[in-house]
């Protein structure tokens, strides 16, 4: 085995993880275990960036899970799971020093080598040495080890070219990458994703095997595509991914709505924009626009701008007098959301009701741009919108892609008017989680009505009094229109 001579101890001092790299380390020696951090960990290190997962492999049959079970019971408010079949154990603790007491999982394998049979990507597991278990890895840039013993510590061991990979910014994978797909195809799905996270490119053999080996795709599970197409989404540059993908021809198989935008089609010598291109675009200047705010609170906001067209496909038309149209793909999008979250078994709750309120939502502002903007029009979009109207003006912003800056300025102009508009109807009108000012149940009391229909209609006459701006968002005004229009309002109920 090579080693990459340089010791890389200084790289840690002071870091967050250096005290329970140093830990696990004394715990190994005194249970006579040799062992090293492998993969991600040594990656960061030499990467600067942070972490809160890190993975130990130790020499020997069974000595993962001791390590593991000794580390947890030395460690206070920590707690060990142990897979006994996989031959692994992970210790769950809370870290003062980590990211101010967040979570740190550390997971612990015997070194190992594998084997793959055709229809699966569960490995056959052997015990193997170090060299074994760092060549099995998908790339090379994960395939680095480091001493974490009091004599070795921050020895590193990089057999398969990992510093040099890191430096260039490749990736490449540490045996043949067809064998390396072919073996475990999620791989194709790491290389996209690592792609994006780290701005790194991949090494053309590597991206040509991605192609070759992706309908081996469908052995994957969904659960296990979904989590890493949601990495790549709160990645630094979620395009670099996608576009890896669709390269790879994986987008086809897990994902044919989204390739369904690419292509741009012409006739009568007019044609419209490659819709696919344009969603990353937009997905990632929302990523720019939103870099105050973390990748996990504005998640579902980026799933909204990846499936903001997804209408598009079908909703598009050609006329011969005003050229190409997209007419309703706003619901038509809403509307495949289910689907698509059920296939990438991701939640059917809220945060699927939100992506799918800003879908339908996202071309209003647009829609006021072209108009005279008037009260009524903000108004009714501040309702509609309610919480998420930032969001939505900020998804908005990010879809101007435009490449022309005289037409780019004129919209964020416009734009800056109808938000300065939403700004004062909102002073003056409270509609942002509007409540009527006169309920369902004060309608009833006062007319002295059963619950039925028409105490819906009259609570939604008065609702549309207010956002027309015929009377203020006021009790005292919406009790008297109620009065005013109850009689005629009753009298057409009768005649349906």
């Amino acid at each position: 085995m090579t080693s990459a001579a340089p010791n890389i101890g200084h790289n840690i001092l002071d870091r967050p993880y250096e005290a329970i790299l140093r830990k696990v380390g004394l715990i190994a020696e005194e249970q006579g275990i040799k062992a090293y951090a492998v993969g991600g960990i040594v990656r960061d290190i030499l990467l600067d960036r942070a972490t809160t997962d890190i993975d130990f492999v130790a020499i020997g049959p069974g000595t993962g899970i001791k390590l593991a079970r000794a580390v947890a019971a030395r460690i206070p408010k920590s707690s060990v799971s142990v897979f006994t079949n996989f031959g692994t154990a992970s210790v769950r603790l809370r870290e003062p020093g980590i990211d101010s007491g967040a979570v740190c999982e550390l997971e612990f394998v015997a070194a190992r080598r594998e084997s793959y049979r055709r229809d699966s990507r569960n490995p056959i597991v052997e015990n193997g040495t170090l060299e074994d278990d760092q060549l099995r890895r998908d790339f090379t840039i994960n395939t680095m080890a480091i001493g974490i013993t009091p004599e070795s510590f921050g020895d590193l061991i990089d057999p398969c070219g990992g510093v040099a990979d890191l430096n260039s910014g490749v990736l490449r994978t540490p045996l043949e990458p067809v064998r390396t797909f072919d073996d475990d195809p999620l791989r194709i799905l790491r290389a996209a994703r690592f792609s994006a996270q780290l701005s790194f490119t991949i090494e053309d053999k590597t991206s040509a095997a991605m192609r070759t080996c992706s309908p081996r795709i469908e052995i994957v599970s969904a659960e296990r595509i979904s989590l890493e197409l949601q990495k790549i989404i709160n990645s630094r540059v979620p395009s670099v991914g996608f576009i890896a993908l669709y390269k790879a021809g994986i987008l086809e198989i897990i994902f044919p709505e989204l390739l369904a935008l690419q292509g741009v089609e012409t006739k009568n010598g007019q044609k419209h924009k490659d819709n696919f291109f344009h969603t990353l675009e937009v997905v990632d200047n929302l990523v720019d626009m939103t870099r105050d705010r973390s990748p996990s609170e504005t998640h579902w906001l980026r799933w909204a701008a990846l499936l903001h067209d997804i209408g598009k496909p079908s909703s598009k038309r050609f006329i011969k007098r005003s050229g190409w149209t997209f007419h309703g793909h706003e619901e038509i999008g809403a509307r495949m959301v289910p689907r698509i979250f059920k296939t990438f078994r991701l939640p059917s709750d809220q945060r699927m009701r939100y992506v799918q309120h800003l879908i339908r939502l996202h071309h209003r502002p647009v829609s006021l741009v072209d108009e005279s903007v008037t009260d009524s029009a903000v108004r009714r979009l501040v309702f509609d919108a309610g919480d998420a109207i930032d969001d939505l003006m900020t998804l908005v912003r990010a879809d101007i892609t435009s490449k022309n800056p005289t037409r780019v300025r004129r919209y964020l102009k416009a734009f800056k008017t109808v938000e300065q508009k939403m700004v004062d109807v909102e002073a003056r009108d409270r509609l942002r989680n509007f409540q009527p000012p006169v309920d369902g149940k004060e309608i009833m009391e006062r007319l002295d009505l059963a619950p039925g229909r028409v105490v819906g209609e009259l609570k939604d006459a008065v609702r549309n009094a207010i956002l027309d701006g015929r009377i203020p968002n006021e009790h005292g005004a919406a009790f008297e229109y109620l009065m005013e229009i109850k009689d005629e309002v009753l009298r057409e109920f009768r005649t349906k």
